[in-house]
Protein backbone atom coordinates (compact mmCIF):
# COMPACT_ATOMS: atom_id res chain seq x y z
CA UNK A 1 0.00 0.00 0.00
CA UNK A 2 0.89 3.37 -0.88
CA UNK A 3 2.18 5.66 2.01
CA UNK A 4 1.81 9.97 1.97
CA UNK A 5 5.00 12.09 1.15
CA UNK A 6 6.14 13.86 3.84
CA UNK A 7 6.26 17.54 3.42
CA UNK A 8 10.08 17.03 2.39
CA UNK A 9 9.06 14.95 -0.33
CA UNK A 10 6.12 17.46 -1.62
CA UNK A 11 8.68 20.32 -1.88
CA UNK A 12 11.58 17.89 -3.65
CA UNK A 13 8.16 16.61 -5.63
CA UNK A 14 7.63 20.23 -6.90
CA UNK A 15 11.08 21.16 -7.55
CA UNK A 16 11.19 17.63 -10.22
CA UNK A 17 7.88 18.46 -11.94
CA UNK A 18 8.18 22.76 -11.91
CA UNK A 19 5.07 22.37 -14.43
CA UNK A 20 3.01 20.98 -11.43
CA UNK A 21 1.08 22.66 -8.77
CA UNK A 22 0.33 20.76 -5.07
CA UNK A 23 -2.18 22.11 -3.51
CA UNK A 24 -4.84 20.41 -0.65
CA UNK A 25 -3.45 17.04 -1.22
CA UNK A 26 -3.67 16.98 -4.91
CA UNK A 27 -0.95 17.58 -7.67
CA UNK A 28 -2.05 19.58 -10.53
CA UNK A 29 -1.06 20.34 -14.26
CA UNK A 30 -3.28 22.21 -16.96
CA UNK A 31 -2.10 21.37 -20.63
CA UNK A 32 -3.03 23.21 -23.99
CA UNK A 33 -2.48 21.31 -27.20
CA UNK A 34 -3.45 22.26 -31.04
CA UNK A 35 -7.32 20.91 -31.25
CA UNK A 36 -9.23 18.12 -29.66
CA UNK A 37 -7.67 15.04 -31.47
CA UNK A 38 -4.17 15.88 -30.14
CA UNK A 39 -5.70 16.44 -26.63
CA UNK A 40 -7.55 13.24 -26.50
CA UNK A 41 -4.59 10.85 -27.84
CA UNK A 42 -2.45 12.27 -25.15
CA UNK A 43 -4.96 11.17 -22.79
CA UNK A 44 -5.61 8.10 -23.98
CA UNK A 45 -1.97 7.14 -23.90
CA UNK A 46 -2.25 8.44 -20.16
CA UNK A 47 -4.85 6.15 -19.66
CA UNK A 48 -2.91 2.86 -20.89
CA UNK A 49 -0.20 4.28 -18.71
CA UNK A 50 -2.90 4.70 -15.72
CA UNK A 51 -4.91 1.22 -16.19
CA UNK A 52 -1.24 -0.51 -15.85
CA UNK A 53 -0.10 0.99 -12.62
CA UNK A 54 -3.73 0.51 -11.39
CA UNK A 55 -3.48 4.82 -10.15
CA UNK A 56 -5.50 6.64 -12.05
CA UNK A 57 -6.23 10.24 -12.62
CA UNK A 58 -9.08 12.78 -12.06
CA UNK A 59 -9.20 14.90 -15.06
CA UNK A 60 -10.79 16.83 -17.00
CA UNK A 61 -11.05 17.48 -21.21
CA UNK A 62 -13.02 20.33 -22.55
CA UNK A 63 -11.71 20.63 -26.50
CA UNK A 64 -8.01 21.50 -26.36
CA UNK A 65 -7.41 21.38 -23.05
CA UNK A 66 -6.77 19.01 -20.16
CA UNK A 67 -6.55 19.44 -16.81
CA UNK A 68 -5.20 16.60 -14.61
CA UNK A 69 -5.68 15.85 -10.85
CA UNK A 70 -3.69 13.64 -8.82
CA UNK A 71 -4.13 12.23 -5.59
CA UNK A 72 -4.35 8.78 -3.85
CA UNK A 73 -7.56 8.44 -2.48
CA UNK A 74 -7.31 5.68 -0.26
CA UNK A 75 -4.51 7.44 1.55
CA UNK A 76 -6.13 10.44 1.45
CA UNK A 77 -3.44 13.12 -0.09
CA UNK A 78 -0.34 12.57 -2.30
CA UNK A 79 1.71 9.56 -2.39
CA UNK A 80 5.16 7.83 -4.26
CA UNK A 81 2.10 6.46 -6.90
CA UNK A 82 1.10 10.31 -7.56
CA UNK A 83 4.82 10.82 -8.35
CA UNK A 84 6.01 7.91 -10.41
CA UNK A 85 2.34 8.83 -13.15
CA UNK A 86 2.94 12.50 -12.88
CA UNK A 87 6.79 11.44 -14.13
CA UNK A 88 5.65 8.93 -16.58
CA UNK A 89 3.12 11.92 -17.38
CA UNK A 90 6.07 14.53 -18.26
CA UNK A 91 8.25 11.55 -19.83
CA UNK A 92 5.05 11.42 -22.80
CA UNK A 93 5.14 15.12 -23.16
CA UNK A 94 8.98 15.11 -23.82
Amino acid sequence: MATLLSPEQLLQLEHDLPQWRCSNGRLRRELQFRDFVEAFAFMTKVALIAEAMGHHPDWSNVWNRVVIELTTHDCGGLTSLDQDLAQRIEALLG
